[in-house]
């Protein structure tokens, strides 16, 4: 077959287009070609914070709305010949990068332009025709489908190959103004679909606030006179806090709270002295409950630092914060450190521990509920109830603490957890039957959100 004998191409074009239309190239109806790169050491040195000259625009000075950010204070003067001139009334599209076929601009000046930027100048196409259609959803696909290398992009030389559909040029301009007539109408669609969606975020998440609110104040389930009161159960941990203490198991704690409800009022007695802790409990509770500190109901620790000059002792996986999300892990990939027999039970997380993150997103917090085992590095908590608790209650006071800003944020106020920030944490502590039917009540509620 000779060079210039006639190639079928119906495999290669996207759809099929009317009679009087054709399918062309990119290259055949535009000049194509990218701009200059130029360092930042020579950008800041000659090019930058000059009066006068060309604009010189970057992937980063064109925003995903199609608009261009010109004044970025990077000029090039006039007469210089090393750089690519983009002429007035061009298309800009970026084609390199994670931005790749989704920056595109018109512009309205002559500028000089970066080397991940493709300059389109029509050779008799409207200019807002090839403007549109490098924006549709086919030929959008088709550039994805042309991407490679490990940054992503098209070349220019494969972008001059694809090929775009040619109405007669006085239907490219009724095509235009159609669009032109419509695109604001689904601009403002678009508009309020994207507040919808946010507001349905919004909502849920607001609506999960308000439901925790109401379960830590006691407002979400009746409470039963038949439930052994919380006190009751407060003095169950602390015996059982003295029977570990005796047979050597925990320290005695130096400074341990007490908090006791007098004239309507709250006071804790700690080292001997007592104050009234009003200001500082954030909610009411009910008469049944009672305000504990962590550490009071809760042993906790933090897990082992992690050295790769310790080779002694067992090599063991572990987990770190990037394993730790709201309420789950990802455990998929795991990597191992060597753990004494010593220390193995300290930092050794069992099915029911409830672990918290001591930095970063501080204050996220997950059950943990598998059958396996796993040991913790620093920066995670291990909290352990003295006596059966139901955890799963305590991990949604971290998220509403952690989401109403009382943790790293305002409200309580705790910027960071250390273990001594957290084991002096004030919280509720319900009768236990009462944890169980309010955390059956959350699960079932935030359960029916979903379906909202």
């Amino acid at each position: 077959m000779g060079n210039n004998e006639p190639v079928c191409i119906a495999d290669e074009v996207p759809f099929e287009i009317p009679e009087s239309w054709e399918w062309v190239r990119l290259s055949t109806v535009n000049e194509m070609y990218v701009g200059n790169s130029i360092n930042e050491t020579e950008k800041k040195q000659k090019y930058t914070g000059l009066n006068d000259g060309y604009y010189y625009i970057g992937t980063k000075d064109i925003e995903f709305n199609h608009t261009i950010n010109y004044d970025n204070g990077v000029r090039i003067p006039y007469g210089l010949n090393k750089f690519r001139i983009a002429r007035k009334n061009s298309i800009l599209m970026c084609i390199e990068g994670g931005s790749a076929g989704k920056k595109i601009a018109f512009i309205n000046q002559d500028i000089c332009f970066g080397n991940k930027l493709c300059c389109f100048y029509s050779l008799g196409v409207n200019h807002m025709f090839l403007y549109h259609y490098l924006q549709c959803p086919v030929f959008q696909s088709v550039f994805k489908e042309n991407t490679t290398g490990i940054i992503g992009g098209v070349s220019v030389n494969v972008l001059k190959g694809l090929y775009i559909p040619i109405p007669p040029i006085e239907e490219q301009k009724r095509i235009v103004d159609k669009l032109q007539e419509l695109l604001p109408h689904i601009e403002h669609y678009d508009k309020n679909e994207a507040f919808l969606g946010k507001l349905n975020t919004n909502f849920r998440d607001q609506l999960k606030k308000s439901i925790l609110q109401e379960a830590i104040q006691g407002k979400l389930v009746p409470q039963n006179p038949n439930d052994e009161p919380a006190s009751v159960l407060l003095k169950r941990i602390r015996e059982e806090k003295q029977r570990l203490i005796k047979e050597g198991k925990i320290k005695k704690d130096k400074h341990e709270s007490v908090i006791f409800r007098r004239d309507n009022s709250y006071y804790e007695k700690l080292d001997g002295i007592e104050r009234c802790i009003d200001n500082e409990t954030p909610f009411e509770i009910p008469s049944s409950w009672e305000w504990v500190r962590l550490g009071t109901i809760y042993q906790h620790n933090t897990g082992k630092t992690l050295n790769s000059a310790n080779c002694s002792g067992k090599l063991m996986t572990y987990i770190t914060t990037s394993n730790l999300y709201w309420n789950r892990f990802e455990i998929d990939s795991l990597r191992k450190m060597y753990f004494s027999e010593s220390d193995t039970e300290k930092y050794t997380v069992t099915k029911g521990d409830l672990l918290v993150c001591e930095g970063g997103d501080i204050g996220r917090a997950a059950v943990w509920s598998y059958d396996t085992d796993i040991r913790i590095q620093n920066h995670i908590h291990r909290l352990r109830s003295y006596i059966k608790l139901c955890t799963e209650f305590y991990y949604y006071i971290f998220y509403l603490y952690k989401h109403a800003g009382w943790i790293g944020g305002k409200g309580i106020g705790i910027q960071g957890l250390s273990s001594t920030t957290l084991h002096s944490l004030l919280l509720p502590l319900p009768p236990l039957e009462e944890q169980t039917r309010i955390t059956k009540q959350i699960n079932l509620l935030f359960s029916s959100l979903k379906t909202l």
